[in-house]
């Protein structure tokens, strides 16, 4: 359900910097005039939260419920829990027949293909079976065995889906193999939120999901971008670094949420498809890139990859910070 209020939805993920970005500035007498609204909805497995200014405080809060409804729009179409969306029926029946599907969603899965395709197989939707022999679906984790990763292995893999671009259809190679839209759809979800705030006018606004993968939208009233704190998981107290966005996306991916402890290892659920094994070496990527679909998309693959990897392969206009979970190793830009 829609809550639109002026409380503090995302006072403890956001506050306003003064560091100067360029960028396309306003008359600060009208930017000084203009109000703020928030809104948040519990959807995608997550709460996705809107700030957002303007000079009409009725057409601000109009646009962030019209935003916060195409959140729930496309969790009732990409949730892999739902029985009844399109992306539940695509994975019971693409194993057994070529599944017709929406525009929408055919040019989200041809996308999905394009990453795992440039990341050498490190992004991939169908790792849901491994993430489920790892305990990571409904518990904190455990450690799987050898067989169990071999058996699960062979389902997963983009070369397991086929596309049709002329039928419009999706086909599985074979019973078993699973999509998860996990690592996409919140990236995707903020993109098309932000898309009806611009052609909604709004001037400046910042779209967050579960605050891993945001966007920032112009710049609030006397400042020229939106300041975010990139964490440092091995210091709980005050951030690594500090970015100001304005009109860029932020995505991490990192070991802190879901990991356990064997064998002498901290293992994360951040798989590897191609070993079937949780990462090691790596604590947090973040990304800046200027669509939210790219930041969430191409984090995991630079996460399971590494500096060196991401140092030659890093996209055109990204920025990527890394903190390594080796001895004496820190957090940094990659260059």
């Amino acid at each position: 359900m829609n809550r639109l209020s002026r409380s503090g939805v995302l006072a403890a993920l956001v506050w306003i910097a003064s560091t100067p970005l360029i960028g396309r500035a306003r008359s600060p007498s009208d930017r000084a005039k203009w109000v703020r609204e928030e809104g948040s909805i519990d959807t995608m497995g997550s709460l996705i939260a809107v700030v957002a200014y303007g000079s009409d405080g009725k057409r601000v809060r109009a646009a962030i419920s019209d935003a916060l409804d195409e959140a729930a729009r496309l969790d009732a179409m990409l949730s892999n829990y739902k029985p009844h969306s399109e992306w539940s029926e695509m994975n019971r029946l693409a194993a057994l027949r070529p599944v017709h599907v929406s525009d929408e969603l055919f040019r989200l899965l041809a996308a999905c293909q394009e990453y795992s395709r440039e990341s050498e197989g490190t992004f991939d939707i169908s790792v849901g079976p491994l993430m489920d022999v790892w305990g990571f679906y409904k518990h904190s984790g455990h450690l799987a065995n050898r067989e169990q990763v071999r058996a699960v292995l062979q389902f997963v893999g983009y070369r397991n889906i086929t596309l049709d671009p002329k039928a419009r259809t999706v086909r599985f190679a074979k019973q078993g193999v699973e999509l998860d839209p996990g690592g996409i759809g919140k990236g995707y979800a903020v993109d098309r939120m932000v898309s009806i705030l611009r052609k909604a006018g709004i001037p400046a606004a910042l779209v967050s999901a579960a605050g891993s993968s945001i966007y920032a939208l112009g710049a609030p009233p006397h400042e020229n971008g939106w300041r975010i704190d990139l964490n440092n998981p091995g210091k709980p107290v005050g951030g690594a670094q500090s970015v100001v966005l304005c009109n860029q996306s932020l995505s991490t991916s990192g070991s802190e949420e879901k990991f356990f402890y064997a064998e002498g290892k901290r293992w994360s659920h951040i798989m590897d498809p191609r070993t079937g094994y949780p990462v090691q070496g790596m604590r947090s990527v973040s990304v800046i890139a200027p669509r939210t679909i790219d930041s969430e998309a191409w984090a995991k693959p630079y996460y399971i990859l590494g500096r060196r990897w991401t140092s030659v392969h890093k996209k055109p206009g990204f920025r990527v910070f890394m903190c390594e979970d080796e001895p004496g190793a820190s957090c940094a830009w990659v260059q």
